[in-house]
């Protein structure tokens, strides 16, 4: 009987043994789960942030595009033109009362000085505009100016 009761005796920690093998398995399971999930939550944040500042940069690098809704006159071709940062901020303002040939005298002048395409031209040009020149320009077709000289044409009529 001493035998059986050794051998119960026996059993019963091996069972205790094991059940604490079970619960530091488990546990050691839990936070191998853990950190797995963990690190896939790093890695999406890691790519989000990454986008982000990729977006950034290329947002700052990009030149600022006008809302899809706003009509915009000039062709593709002036629109894909970057205005240098050095070109002649120029000022010259024309609100639609004052003489038209007089303000493109004055802004050919003010341009002269940095030069520029034709399409630079164009949309330096459009910033002079404002009150019912403005509202002229933005009623022109879409895609309808081509050229700076058929912009000017267009303005002095």
């Amino acid at each position: 009987m001493t035998q059986v009761m050794e051998m119960m005796r026996t059993l019963q920690e091996n069972v205790a043994a094991s059940r604490f093998e079970q619960e530091r398995m488990h546990e050691a399971l839990v936070a191998q789960f853990r950190n797995e999930e963990l690190n896939k939550v790093n890695e999406e944040l890691r790519k989000a942030l990454q986008g982000q500042e990729e977006r950034a940069i290329r947002d700052r690098s990009a030149p600022p595009s006008l809302p899809c809704s706003f009509p915009m006159p000039f062709s593709q071709e002036i629109m894909d033109t970057v205005v240098p940062a050095n070109a002649v901020v120029v000022k010259a303002s024309f609100t639609g009362v004052e003489d038209p040939e007089a303000h493109l005298t004055a802004f050919h002048t003010q341009m002269m000085l940095s030069g520029g395409s034709d399409a630079v031209y164009c949309k330096v040009f459009m910033s002079t505009l404002s009150g019912t020149a403005l509202d002229w320009f933005v009623s022109l077709p879409t895609g309808h100016i081509t050229t700076f000289q058929q912009f000017s044409k267009m303005f002095v009529e």
